[in-house]
């Protein structure tokens, strides 16, 4: 063999051995071209930097600031029941504003407060929940100590916003620190009895009861007693239905609610004669408050029409609808029994 032929051999040879590599490389290439995710990513983030979201938002969206609305038409209610009332007595007792600005700061606070005590509360629990693992705190958006000092502002803020009713009633500054007291201890009602649901509805029956003290200064009274114990029922009830997505992590943790004790179809029954209660205390309250006429029946009516819609939405085999039975149902009933019931007051 000549000189030549075996050079040509030779880059033959070496030729067939680069070619795996360079195509390797090729594919490497041709996968993870440039403009790949990971060049996307860096050049999204140079060019598109999203603005901080602020710690304020954070803490709102994680006590959910806007389910205000389904205990703060309650208290509205039983404030608006207290005046009319006042406007018919005699002498006849003068509307404060006051009262009004009270009664909505308080709710607020005391909302705002709780729900974030049951945040820190239950965050260990809900880090090993796949259906809360994402919240503020376990995700680590918020850190305790945020949480902490936003807990003891909004507590600072209820207590201070009894002041509002003073010097003429002083109850709901006495009142106050028990409240926070009953509210907070929710939040480890489930370590210890399944009655946790109605322990709920008893911490929202306290608005309509706390708005009625606080514009007319009367502690034991029939209307007010009898609105809140239907809003204690109406809460227990979408609370033990809310409550069948748990059932499964209940039982593992050996936390104490309906559908972990009874299971999820026995639950959806007592959440029916739950609604059921709330209904018939919703018509017992006309005769103790005889400002209540035919609107105000009709409106109970359409809202027993709203919580059979609410009890078709979530079957034992399915609660996939869930939210949409909590949130939106939800909301229209509080609202609507505000709305109607103050359009009989003014009829």
């Amino acid at each position: 063999m000549g000189f030549r032929t075996r050079r040509k051999v030779k880059m033959l040879w070496i030729r067939r051995a680069r070619r795996p590599i360079v195509q390797a490389v090729s594919e490497r290439f041709t996968a993870y071209p440039r403009t790949s995710v990971l060049f996307a990513e860096r050049t999204t983030t140079i060019s598109n930097p999203q603005p901080p979201t602020s710690m304020l938002a954070q803490l709102l969206a994680m006590i959910r600031f806007s389910h205000t609305l389904f205990a703060l038409p309650f208290a509205l209610l039983a404030a608006a029941m207290a005046w009319a009332a006042n406007a018919r007595s005699d002498p006849p007792t003068a509307f404060r504003w006051l009262d009004l600005v009270g009664i909505v700061v308080c709710m607020v606070f005391a909302r705002s407060a709780a729900m974030s005590f049951n945040r820190l509360a239950d965050h260990r629990l809900d880090a090993l929940n796949p259906r809360t693992e994402r919240r503020h705190l376990p995700a680590g958006q918020l850190s305790v100590g945020s949480v902490v000092l936003f807990t003891a502002i909004c507590s600072l803020g209820f207590v201070a916003g009894t002041l509002l009713f003073l010097p003429d009633n002083p109850i709901p500054l006495y009142a106050s620190v028990p409240v926070l007291a009953f509210l907070f201890a929710y939040s480890y009602a489930k370590r210890f009895t399944l009655l946790a649901h109605f322990w709920l509805g008893a911490a929202l029956m306290l608005a309509p009861l706390a708005a009625w003290v606080a514009v007319r200064g009367e502690i034991l009274a029939a209307p007010p007693i009898i609105l809140g114990a239907a809003v204690m029922f109406w809460v227990a009830g979408f609370d033990i239905i809310y409550a069948c997505q748990d059932v499964d992590f209940d039982v593992r943790m050996r936390l104490r609610s309906v559908p972990a004790r009874f299971g999820v179809a026995n639950s959806l029954r007592i959440a029916a004669m739950c609604h059921l209660g709330m209904i018939c205390l919703l018509t017992a309250l006309p005769p103790v408050y005889k400002e209540f006429g035919k609107i105000y029946i009709t409106g109970v009516a359409v809202i027993a029409g709203l919580l059979v819609y609410e009890h078709s939405l979530v079957r034992p085999d399915d609660i996939s609808r869930v939210n949409r039975a909590f949130f939106h149902v939800n909301a229209v009933v509080s609202v609507g029994l505000l709305v109607i019931g103050v359009v009989d007051l003014l009829w």
